[in-house]
């Protein structure tokens, strides 16, 4: 028995996913220079109020070294803060700056339009059958979300 790789559903998953990041990378890094790591710190830190280290790891399947790095490249830009958890001092809560939120609010119409092209290539049926794919496979894989006790506090 032989496996064929390229026709092996998580590797050509895989393919895809660093073909469709690399193409989306290019917007931001054009416009803010950059890495993923940060950009997938910084997306999670635009869509909550705050987050640790641990909770921004977890959402974006990072490791928590290269979070580090790439919060504190964010923090050098002044687009995050940390500030020291008042329930329990070992934690901080990173958030973004006012200066963040800027950038932030110019980046996700360029990051929704870099999708909407995708989306648009694919063609209306074939996205819905896509997205549709999508939350099938996440359902089965992946872990319901839990929410981070800042996401819970509101």
């Amino acid at each position: 028995m032989t496996l064929i790789l390229e026709q092996f559903l998580p590797y050509r998953l895989n393919r895809l996913t660093e073909a469709l990041s690399h193409r989306v990378s290019l917007a931001y890094k054009a416009e803010y220079d950059l890495s993923r790591a940060e950009w997938r710190a910084f997306a999670l830190l635009g869509q909550a109020q705050a987050m640790t280290a641990t909770d921004i790891s977890y959402y974006s399947t990072m490791h928590k070294t290269k979070v580090s790095r790439a919060i504190l490249t964010l923090e050098k830009r002044r687009w995050v803060r940390r500030d020291v958890d008042e329930k329990d001092r070992r934690l901080e809560r990173i958030s973004l700056t006012q200066q963040g939120r800027r950038a932030y609010d110019k980046l996700v119409p360029m990051m929704q339009a870099e999708e909407a092209k995708l989306m648009a290539r694919l063609g209306a049926e074939n996205s819905k059958a896509l997205q549709k794919g999508l939350a099938a496979l996440e359902e089965i894989y992946l872990e319901p979300k839990v929410p981070t006790e800042t996401e819970g506090a509101e």
